[in-house]
């Protein structure tokens, strides 16, 4: 079973976010991490960048694969976690915390959200 805090919400594509007033901070579940196995790198999106609700905005390689990172929202990425670069595998020690990928200002959030039992559902 997967872990999914009760206080984010979720995407399909496994991305989680957190709101706070107009600013999200968004990462990748413990259940996608899980299915990457070790992350070896992340590329970011830039501070500045306009991003929109799923599309691509990042990736993560792994020893196993390389995924997309999909934006949950519609907005303006107004800072990133730039201790991924030197240590990508915080996404699989913390994703919930240490491994934020973003911070997105909110222009837009689609209806499409997933609440956690929603997400647990999905992944069961």
């Amino acid at each position: 079973m997967s872990n999914a805090p009760e206080t984010l919400q979720y995407t399909k594509e496994h991305e989680w976010l957190s709101q706070s007033g107009d600013v999200i901070t968004m990462g990748i579940t413990d259940f996608a991490q899980s299915a990457l196995g070790d992350i070896v790198y992340v590329q970011l999106p830039k501070v500045g960048d306009s991003v929109q609700a799923g599309a691509i905005c990042g990736e993560v390689e792994s020893t196993k694969s390389v995924s997309e990172i999909y934006s949950p929202v519609t907005g303006s990425v107004t800072e990133v976690n730039s201790a991924l670069v030197s240590n990508p595998e915080l996404l699989n020690s913390d994703p919930y915390g240490a491994g934020w990928i973003a911070k997105i200002t909110l222009t837009s959030a689609p209806d499409s959200l997933l609440s956690a039992a929603e997400y647990i559902a999905l992944t069961a």
